[in-house]
């Protein structure tokens, strides 16, 4: 499915023109202008799936940051904006064909870490007021109490229940599971899971962080589904082969001096794995 047709991108004059009427003032950056122009970069024309390919400063997540304002899509983490971000958006243009579903949104890898994170922070409470629970559950149920008014109502309550049950129930008769069911890259996928719905657009910033090569495969395999099956586009900034490899993605190579498409073969990256296993190839 396509709902994003192509971006472009202010053109140098554009932007010489917008910075000259500026430079009086007292910055000494101004992002994002002249982060893509100096690659070439003009436009992007997008297919079902769409990757951006290439090193720390080839501006891949620059770009996915002014898609993802310019369309207005939802985040969950902050990113990296200067005062002229919002004039930069404003000069790019964006065709569409139709347009995706209101859960439409760009993921970025602090995203996936901030959920860990929350899981992780989230289970440690939980086994905080469990260990309070265990000291409740001896107090009460070896406490010499007396109910004396309504107000001690609630303690009695607490007593009752304690000598009725074993530890183990009151504990868990007042608390709820904890969510460590799974490691940090099966948390991770899951994310993606919960995340990605039927008829989006989704620009994704560098996936693999945080999953093993197996999951990574697992991820491509969801995400050629999702594509194919249930309507969903995707932009994609990474440099994983595996993620690279995916069927019937056209590859933008930032590194190259103007952008270039490439397939995914030709990549230094994929290449540098190719020559290295094909070194040790006697060895498997």
């Amino acid at each position: 499915m396509l709902y994003l047709s192509q971006i472009l991108f202010p053109t140098v004059g554009q932007e010489e023109t917008y910075l000259h009427e500026i430079r009086r003032t007292c910055y000494d950056s101004f992002y994002p202008f002249q982060v893509l122009s100096r690659n070439g970069l003009a436009r992007l024309d997008f297919e079902p799936v769409t990757i951006l390919y290439g090193g720390n400063g080839s501006g891949k997540t620059t770009a996915l940051n002014i898609l993802a304002e310019k369309l207005g899509l939802k985040r969950d983490s902050l990113y990296n904006r200067s005062n002229f971000f919002e004039d930069y958006v404003k000069l790019c243009d964006c065709q569409y064909d139709r347009r995706p579903s209101g859960d439409s949104r760009i993921i970025t890898s602090d995203d996936v870490f901030d959920f860990m994170l929350d899981l992780r922070g989230l289970n440690q409470g939980i086994d905080r007021r469990r260990e309070e629970l265990f000291e409740e559950y001896l107090d009460a149920k070896y406490s010499q109490f007396q109910l004396r008014s309504l107000e001690d109502y609630d303690q009695l309550r607490k007593v009752n229940l304690a000598r009725r049950k074993s530890q183990s129930q009151f504990v868990r008769g007042a608390l709820m599971n904890n969510v460590r069911e799974h490691s940090n890259g099966e948390s991770a996928f899951l994310y993606f899971t919960e995340k990605i719905k039927e008829d989006g657009l989704y620009l994704l910033d560098e996936p693999e962080n945080s999953l093993s090569p197996e999951r990574q495969q697992e991820l491509v395999r969801f995400l050629e589904d999702s594509a194919r099956f249930f309507r969903c586009q995707f932009v994609i900034s990474t440099h994983s082969p595996f993620i690279l490899s995916m069927r019937g993605a056209k590859i933008y190579d930032l590194d190259e001096r103007p952008v270039d498409v490439k397939r995914w073969t030709e990549l230094p990256n994929v290449r540098a794995y190719y020559t290295f296993f094909k070194k040790h190839e006697t060895e498997f």
